[in-house]
């Protein structure tokens, strides 16, 4: 058996399953598609089991592949362990009911025994205990020593995960010698120690378990099969650990060469380099297939590992953003199995440099923070107040809370910590919710049998229908009269109900004996389209018939923005990347509200870039096309659907040619040169991974540009500059005029700070053994306080200058300590923070100087003259 490379060992078996007539496919992503029973992918049949099921046709009944996999379960170990790791590979080889146990036995064998060349009398099978025909075929066909074949309970060798596909399993293994072992008598396959290693599992799935213990024969079973790469590479380099294979070792010696240590010399240096190799292998992997940090879901999984891994190089005393140099060494070492990671590089590197950098704001105010709070704690637990109040002010995760507490033998009180979270929750969704929206929360109830209400707005402008019933309050009605506040529900409309990020249609519903305004239309979950009216003349009844007529005006203007949302979205994902998904949209008449998910703010260069793309689009006078058609089809198509959201069999499709694809239901123009112009007017963040983007169409942009060129003559005008030509050149002499007069101004402060602290120092008075010197100035701001103990240190090196500057109902107290005051113990940050608790403030900082803020002004003046007591505490 000779040494063999990680990255040979992966191509050596999918050649070798080629050869026997398996299709190879490149790894799925990490993300699940269509199946919302993962976060991420953690095994190589988890993306096929729609193959398993039949639910989907596989490409080829035998298929091979390497499959990128994710799992967190242990993360709290590891690093700790050699053994604990959160990416990894799966080697597999399937069958979709064409081969079966005699096929996949001995082929198994040949590839351990012929192309790895794994001695034989190393190599262990283990068998389910009732499975007599995998013993047959293992010992008569494939030629496996019946001493060498062991059999194991349901627990170890029957694979089954609820109802669905299952059956036995045969697990092959590797002995690695007695030196490897326990040393117990009854050691042997399946121990707990290093002896025996598992690194093939082929699962004989030919039982349909119903999930109530019973388990009826497939027609056409299957073979799933999957084995650890790197477990296999650890077998095959004969090393301990993942850690210790040569891909592992390559991005280690990196770490090591940024931290400037050595690997395998100090156990506590070693757990942070495991971490950090582990974990930015990972997010490289996720980042490349389109995941971002966030605070849910897959986005927090990323965001909790790339913080792990920032948090353990400050442990080795890297004081600098490094995890991109990590980076960079995995994608080199997996590139060659993994094209994405090259041609994604750019933006893996920048999500992590942008997510780091964000990080190490907050890392040392909470940490410092957190080292406050368990070295003045009574106990072992902290308590879930402080543990919120991390989280809440300090943006300090609670599971690094968790992990720091633990490294100090403290525990956190998960519980409050829950509780107060939630709380919060509750309080933001009460705030966010809506008189209107709610008003009409038990309409599915009152409508219960009305039949759903075709909708003829994307063809129609008006139509006739019928009153099919009438929600007045709380209750169904049978009429309505002049001046009353009612939903109506008719059989047919062309008003759109809100959904999909589309405001609903106002206009006027007409009968002969009524007329009703329209403010609002919306669509419950039985799709009734509630018509939100005032009767403004006569009665109307059930059964009545009535034309509907839209705001067309209004309508056109929303349907421009919608079209543009699509546009925008097209146009983001080839500037900044395929991982760009809408994450949230408000499309009225008045402008499109886009969120999507990015990393960092879009440079002025990426905006021009997207606003053009969508601008040559439109001036191309493309055609807008929908059509219905099976979701199926629409996937192949390429069609982009709304991560998380539920679709039916039959979906609409939107279509800007190969541009854009999108399944909707909204209502759009019927081509794009009908948007007029688009135009970027804001990009903001609205949360962590999460962009907004703010345009206009139309209209919007026709009001936008007088409203602009309104404000240009205006500012002229106050400027006094004869044209707009001209502002440039006034505006830049206006502040260069502004900054002079700041600069003589400060100049001035500057003086006079110098003269009052020539008063105040020959009015110090002594405090143990410096001087302290107060005052209370009226109207000084931070930047006097910050000149005037600047001069104090310069003048006095043995002197406490502690002053409160007064503006409005505020006040800022700064302490200043000389170069001698500070030797004999006086401490400027901890005297701020103990003369603003007087006067119901706090703050703190440096040893030689310091800010904090007062509150209750009428106390001030007593915190000010306990200065020098305070003071005296510290320089005795």
């Amino acid at each position: 058996m000779q040494w063999m490379g990680l990255n040979e060992i992966r191509e050596k078996y999918l050649e070798f399953f080629e050869g026997k007539g398996h299709l190879r496919l490149p790894s799925f992503p990490l993300i699940p598609k269509d199946d919302n029973s993962l976060l991420l992918i953690n095994s190589g049949m988890a993306p096929m089991k729609k193959y398993f099921t039949g639910e989907v046709t596989p490409p080829r009944k035998r298929v091979t592949t390497c499959q990128k996999c994710i799992r967190t379960g242990d993360i709290e170990n590891v690093g700790i362990t050699d053994r604990h790791g959160t990416f990894f590979e799966m080697l597999g080889n399937f069958s979709f009911g064409d081969y079966f146990k005699h096929e996949a036995t001995a082929w198994a064998w040949e590839f351990c025994t012929k192309v790895m060349e794994m001695p034989v009398d190393k190599l262990w099978v283990t068998i389910y205990q009732d499975d007599d025909e995998a013993f047959e075929v293992w010992t008569k066909e494939v030629g496996v020593a019946a001493d060498h074949i062991v059999r194991l309970g349901k627990e170890d060798n029957f694979w089954e995960h609820g109802p669905g596909p299952c059956g036995p399993c045969s697990e092959i293994y590797f002995d690695r010698g007695p030196e490897h072992g326990c040393g117990k008598p009854t050691c042997g396959v399946g121990c707990d120690c290093d002896r025996y290693v598992e690194f093939w599992n082929v699962v004989f799935s030919q039982f349909n378990s119903d999930g109530h213990g019973n388990y009826p024969p497939m027609e056409h079973p299957n073979i799933d099969t999957g084995m650890g790469l790197e477990r296999l590479a650890c077998v095959m380099q004969n090393v301990d650990n993942l850690f210790l294979v040569d891909t592992m070792q390559n991005i280690i010696k990196k770490v090591c060469t940024i931290a400037g240590t050595e690997y395998g010399k100090d156990k506590k240096k070693d757990i942070s380099i495991r971490v950090i190799t582990d974990h930015v292998r990972s997010v490289t992997f996720m980042i490349a297939d389109g995941i971002m940090p966030s605070n849910n879901g897959r986005g927090y999984v990323l965001r909790r590992l790339l913080r792990r891994a920032a948090r353990h190089g400050r442990l080795l005393g890297i004081d600098r953003s490094f995890l991109t140099e990590v980076a960079e060494s995995v994608i080199h070492e997996s590139c060659g199995a993994y094209p994405e990671l090259t041609e994604k590089k750019e933006m893996i590197q920048k999500v992590i440099s942008v997510e780091e950098e964000s990080f190490a704001k907050t890392i040392d105010q909470g940490t410092a923070m957190l080292n406050e709070i368990m070295e003045h704690h009574e106990g072992t637990v902290i308590s879930g107040e402080d543990a919120f109040k991390l989280s809440d002010t300090y943006g300090f995760p609670i599971d690094l809370t968790k992990e720091i507490a633990a490294e100090n033998g403290m525990t956190v009180d998960e519980e409050t910590y829950h509780q107060r979270m939630q709380e919060q929750r509750q309080t933001a969704r009460a705030a966010r919710k809506n008189a209107g929206a709610e008003s009409w929360a038990g309409e599915s109830d009152l409508l219960k049998g009305v039949p759903e209400t075709e909708f003829l707005g994307y063809r129609e402008q008006t139509a006739q229908a019928k009153v099919l019933a009438i929600i007045a309050g709380d209750a169904r009605a049978e009429s309505a009269d002049a001046g009353d506040e009612i939903g109506l529900i008719l059989d047919r409309t062309t008003f759109y109900g809100e959904s999909g990020g589309q405001v609903g249609d106002t206009g006027t519903l007409s009968a002969d004996d009524a007329v009703l305004a329209v403010s609002d239309t919306t669509k419950n979950h039985a799709k009734n389209f509630i018509h939100h009216c005032t009767v403004q003349a006569g009665t109307i009844r059930i059964g009545d018939s009535v034309t509907t007529q839209p705001d067309w005006k209004r309508r056109q203007a929303i349907m421009r923005n919608h079209t543009a949302a699509h546009l925008l979205q097209a146009a983001l994902r080839r500037v900044l990347g395929t991982h760009v998904e809408q994450a949230g949209q408000l499309v009225n008449d008045r402008h499109v509200r886009f969120d999507f998910t990015h990393f960092a703010a879009l440079t002025p260069e990426e905006l021009r870039k997207v606003e053009e793309m969508v601008n040559e689009k439109i001036l191309s006078a493309v055609p807008v096309e929908s059509s219905e058609m099976p979701i199926e089809e629409a996937k192949k198509l390429g069609a982009m659907a709304l991560f998380g959201e539920k679709y039916g069999k039959i979906v609409r499709v939107v279509s800007v040619d190969d541009f854009s694809k999108e399944f909707c239901g909204g209502t759009h123009m019927d081509n794009t040169a009908k948007l007029g112009l688009f135009k970027i007017v804001a990009e903001s963040s609205v949360a962590a991974g999460v962009r907004r983007i703010e345009a206009v169409t139309g209209y919007g942009v026709y009001r936008l540009l007088n409203d602009s060129l309104q404000t240009i003559d205006q500012t002229a005008a106050a400027l006094k500059s004869n044209t707009s030509a001209d502002l440039v050149a006034h505006a830049e002499q206006t502040a260069a005029q502004l900054k002079q007069a700041e600069s003589e101004l400060e100049k001035l402060n500057a003086k006079l700070a110098g003269r009052q602290v020539e008063q105040l120092l020959a009015a110090a008075e002594q405090a143990g053994s410096v001087r302290v010197c107060t005052a209370k100035l009226n109207g000084a701001d931070a930047g006097v306080l910050r000149t005037m103990c600047d001069k104090v240190r310069d003048q006095a090196p043995d002197m406490v200058a502690v002053f409160a500057g007064v503006n409005g109902a505020k006040a800022n107290i700064a302490v200043a300590v000389g170069k001698d005051a500070l030797a004999k113990g006086a401490h400027a940050g901890k005297i701020a923070k103990a003369v603003a608790q007087l006067a119901g403030g706090n703050g703190g900082g440096k040893p030689d100087f310091a800010m904090a803020g007062a509150k209750d002004l009428a106390k001030l003046d007593t915190a000010l003259q306990a200065a020098r007591g305070i003071t005296a505490e510290f320089a005795k």
